[in-house]
């Protein structure tokens, strides 16, 4: 590709970039959802090649300079290190170029890696406000969901659990495999689900009401979250978790602490150190990506609130309501009365329908 074709094609992207930058907080378009969706989309897409256009153009003066140097210094040693600083740079061109060429030759195999289409994600239960309660209320939501992975053949392990004070959980974290699209099913789940019934603690009978709160967080790769050990602080302790006579006895369990986030994460389900490091990394891989992927959102517009898939953990998403036998959605204003059987699993209707709102 010739560099003077190549350099238009940066500028006209550029300019694209930019027009969409400021089209993308104009409330005409943030209320308009399917155009919104669209051009953050784009924005995305774009946002790489401008940074491709950035260094594109900042090479292209350094071999302007280089070359003023090639053929009016008469310094012969600083012609060779202009000549070793040329090869250089045309080494940096022609790699930047590739990865123009790899972006927009492979865009049908970027739409088909998007995080909708991701077949493995990593989703956390945590009690909230209502004490024994919602942590009761967490078991019952891992039934829920453990129940609709197996109607739609999905496989699901527990890496890690911390016991409530009675019964329950007050955490759990599920590692989900399935075929593509396991994220995009998933996505809609996280927020704060909310319970109202008389407790199984309560005795007088009244309705109380409990939340826990869910976070779904698509897998991601090493190569697209670099982790450097160094920022890692490793403690173990002993598990105490299931594992029969092994427990207590070797401190397999493991807490990892990314110092620059100050994100940690804990896994004590499987006997081997080792192996609670692996899942640990995997865990803690995919909370940073969610962790930027958030500010980088925020960052292009702070007044969409209205996305159904925002992924905001703050957000009161859904209500199961048991002594009327439904649960509503808040995003969408759907109810639907058969509680029961959407607590055995049968949640795919309620999906279908976000889906087809957040494509309006």
């Amino acid at each position: 590709m010739k560099k003077t074709s190549l350099i238009q094609k940066l500028e006209i992207s550029n300019k694209e970039f930019h027009e969409i930058s400021k089209s993308i907080i104009q409330p005409n378009i943030i209320s308009n959802q399917k155009k919104y969706k669209i051009l953050l989309e784009k924005y995305v897409r774009l946002e790489k090649i401008v940074l491709l256009y950035k260094k594109y153009k900042k090479k292209l003066s350094s071999l302007k300079e280089v070359n003023f140097i090639l053929k009016n210094d008469s310094d012969m040693e600083m012609k060779e290190l202009a000549k070793t600083e040329k090869e250089k740079i045309l080494e940096n061109l022609s790699s930047i170029e590739k990865k123009y060429y790899n972006i927009f030759s492979s865009s049908k195999k970027e739409e088909e890696e998007t995080e909708d289409y991701r077949n493995s994600v990593i989703v956390e239960l945590r009690s909230g406000t209502g004490g024994d309660e919602a942590c009761l209320f967490v078991e019952d939501i891992l039934r829920m969901y453990t129940m609709y992975f197996k109607k739609i053949g999905w496989k699901y392990k527990i890496i890690h659990a911390q016991k409530g004070g009675v019964k329950g959980f007050k955490e759990i974290i599920l590692d989900i495999n399935g075929e593509k699209g396991v994220y995009g099913n998933l996505k809609f789940e996280s927020g704060v689900h909310r319970v109202q019934r008389v407790p199984k603690t309560e005795s007088q009978g009244r309705v109380h009401t409990s939340a826990i709160t869910v976070a779904v967080l698509p897998k991601v790769k090493d190569i697209e979250v670099n982790i450097n050990l160094s920022d890692i602080k490793k403690d173990t302790f002993r598990s105490s978790g299931s594992g029969g006579q092994h427990v207590n006895k070797t401190e397999s369990a493991v807490r990892l602490t990314h110092i620059p986030s100050k994100i940690t994460v804990e896994c004590q389900e499987e006997r081997s150190q080792h192996k609670n490091f692996e899942k640990a990394i995997s865990v803690l891989r995919s909370k940073i990506y969610q962790t930027e992927k958030e500010k980088r959102l925020k960052k292009i517009s702070t007044k969409r609130k209205s996305l159904v898939s925002t992924g905001d953990r703050s957000i009161k998403i859904r209500t199961y309501n048991y002594p009327k036998n439904r649960v509503t959605d808040h995003r969408i204003h759907k109810s639907i009365y058969n509680l029961s059987g959407f607590m055995d699993g049968n949640i795919q209707e309620m999906i279908n329908i976000l889906k087809s709102f957040e494509k309006k």
